[in-house]
């Protein structure tokens, strides 16, 4: 969330996006991204990678804002399929 919030517009492509975190849950901090009053951020990707693969973690994911879902363990082929699914141009 800081990292988005410091940055310039369109600074960032993609947010990989952990649900665990110590300070601030995932669905939190994607909440707090769509609602910062900045212009790139209503089409910043956003995209959960958590070990939390049920239909019902699937679904907080989405309805917290994010784009998608990858379940732990994490394949590098699936984040550059989501990567080019959801580029910004």
């Amino acid at each position: 969330l800081i990292k988005v919030k410091e940055s310039r517009e369109f600074f960032y492509d993609i947010v990989l996006m952990d649900i665990m975190m110590p300070v601030m849950d995932g669905l939190t901090a994607a909440r707090y991204i769509r609602k910062l009053d900045r212009e790139d951020v209503a089409t910043l990707p956003i995209i959960a990678m958590t070990a939390n693969a049920f239909s019902e973690d699937i679904q907080n994911c989405l309805d917290a804002g994010m784009n998608a879902h990858l379940a732990k363990p994490i394949e590098i082929s699936k984040v550059l399929e989501m990567a080019a699914k959801y580029r910004r141009n």
